[in-house]
C-alpha cells in the first residue's frame, strides 16, 4: 500500500486539481495455477478468519476515528495508518478470492511485493460530511451490495473458465478489477480514508484513462463486454433481493394464516 499523509493543498484533488479517489492496482491477466483456482477459496479460509477479526477491530477505530475527524477535520496519523493497513489487507484477499491473482496474500500489513497494491492520499475531511458520513454512503453502499451480490451469484461461471483456460477472459478480470475496486473505494469513504465520495464501477472518465498506465487497473479500462458484465452483476443483484425479499413476504404471510387457522379450529 502507498500511502501519503502529509497534508495537501486541496481535499480530494491532486496537484492538476482533478478530483483523486483511492487507487487499485492490479498486474494484466495473466496464466494461473488450474489446482490454485480450484481450491482457492478453501486455501483462503485462513485469509478469511484474520479479514474478519481485522474488520471487528477497523470497526471500533473507525468509531474513534470519527469522533477524531470531526474535532480535528482530518484522521489521526496513527488511526489513518492502522485502517489504511486493514484496507490493503482486505483488498489484497478480496483480489485473490476474485482470482485476479494466483499469489497467495500473505499474513503481513506491510506487503511491497505484493502485485494487488492500493494508494492513498491524506486529505482534509469536511466535518459536515464527516457528522453525516452514515447517510451519505447509503447509495454508494446499496451499489456495492448489487454488485458483489450479482458477481457472487455467477462467480462459479468464472471460477469454472479459470479452471478451464488457467486464467480469466479480459471482460471478466475487467468487470471483476471494478467491483473489487469500487468496494475498496467505498471502504475507504467509510471509514475516512478519502472524502472522495466512490465511483468508477463501469471504468474511469476519459480524461483519467488518457493518462499513462500504472497497471492493468489504473486506469481501469472497461471494454463494452466488461461494462455489460458489470451491468449484469446490478441486474442479477436487484434480482436476487427482490426475490429474497419476495420469499420472506409469502413465509410471513403463510406461517401468520396457519397460525390463524389453528386458533378458529380451536
Amino acid at each position: 500500500m502507498a500511502a501519503n499523509w502529509g497534508p495537501r493543498p486541496s481535499a480530494g484533488a491532486d496537484a492538476d486539481g482533478v478530483e483523486w479517489r483511492p487507487a487499485l492496482d492490479v498486474p494484466p491477466p495473466g496464466q494461473q495455477r488450474r489446482w490454485t483456482v480450484f481450491l482457492r477459496w478453501l486455501l483462503l479460509l485462513p485469509q478469511f478468519i484474520v479479514v474478519a477479526v481485522l474488520s471487528f477491530a477497523a470497526f471500533f477505530v473507525t468509531i474513534a476515528g470519527w469522533f477524531s475527524a470531526l474535532v480535528l477535520g482530518r484522521l489521526p496519523e496513527s488511526i489513518a495508518s492502522f485502517l489504511g493497513s486493514v484496507l490493503a489487507y482486505q483488498t489484497r484477499v478480496s483480489a485473490s478470492a476474485a482470482l485476479l491473482v494466483d499469489r497467495y496474500p500473505p499474513f503481513s500489513f506491510d506487503a511491497p511485493d505484493y502485485p494487488v497494491r492500493i494508494e492513498l492520499r491524506a486529505t482534509p475531511l469536511n466535518r459536515l460530511a464527516v457528522l453525516f458520513r452514515l447517510i451519505l454512503m447509503i447509495p454508494a453502499a446499496i451499489i456495492s451490495s448489487l454488485a458483489q451480490s450479482g458477481w457472487f451469484a455467477i462467480s462459479w461461471v468464472f471460477w469454472l473458465i479459470g479452471i478451464v483456460l488457467g486464467r480469466l477472459p479480459e471482460p471478466v478480470f475487467g468487470a471483476t478489477a471494478a467491483v473489487v475496486r469500487y468496494r475498496m473505494r467505498l471502504a475507504a469513504y467509510v471509514t475516512m480514508l478519502t472524502p472522495v465520495y466512490p465511483k468508477g464501477l463501469l471504468g474511469d472518465a476519459p480524461e483519467a484513462v488518457a493518462q499513462p498506465a500504472h497497471s492493468a487497473t489504473r486506469p481501469l479500462r472497461l471494454s463494452t463486454a466488461a461494462q455489460v458484465l458489470v451491468w449484469l452483476f446490478l441486474l442479477l443483484g436487484l434480482a436476487g433481493h427482490v426475490t429474497s425479499g419476495a420469499i420472506d413476504h409469502d413465509d410471513t404471510g403463510y406461517d401468520s394464516t396457519g397460525a390463524s387457522t389453528v386458533r378458529v379450529a380451536g
